[in-house]
């Protein structure tokens, strides 16, 4: 099973989530981690605008890679969220996201975090990628897109 595959449940996976705002976006997929994963809520939250603070993660082509560490996660995971409207990002190109990932690791886990974000940034990078993540209908269309090597 690929990288992405093994931190990237079924349960993890959300399309057309309705939020307004990145704040709320953080709050959902905060509550999402969880319920899911059993990370506490304010933690994930703080973590991943902690993150945000230091630079948008928003790659551009409408898609975000929300990414921190955290003492109380205790293996890498992630979760992918797709908005029904965009939302504002301050991604490099000025336009608003869809497609996020989201993607917690323990805090000394930075080869594991680096060989993630390059891996996702790399299946994001590829416009057909990104045009069948909007089209998916189901989480397993999605989870199949991300980790197909």
């Amino acid at each position: 099973m690929s990288l992405i595959g093994e931190i990237l449940p079924l349960s993890h996976i959300v399309l057309d989530l309705e939020v307004s705002s990145k704040k709320r976006l953080f709050e959902e997929a905060a509550q999402l981690l969880e319920n899911e994963a059993e990370l506490p809520n304010a933690n994930v939250f703080d973590c991943l605008f902690a993150r945000e603070k230091l630079g948008s993660t928003g790659l551009g082509q409408g898609v975000a890679i929300p990414h921190g560490r955290h003492a109380c996660v205790k293996k890498a995971t992630g979760a992918f969220i797709r908005t029904k409207e965009p939302v504002a990002f301050d991604a490099p190109d000025g336009k608003p996201v869809s497609l996020i990932f989201i993607l917690l690791v323990p805090e000394n886990a930075t080869g594991e975090h680096l060989e993630v974000l390059s891996k996702l940034a790399g299946r994001f990078s590829q416009k057909v990628v990104r045009e069948a993540l909007m089209a998916a209908t189901s989480a397993e269309e999605v989870r199949t897109l991300l980790t197909e090597e």
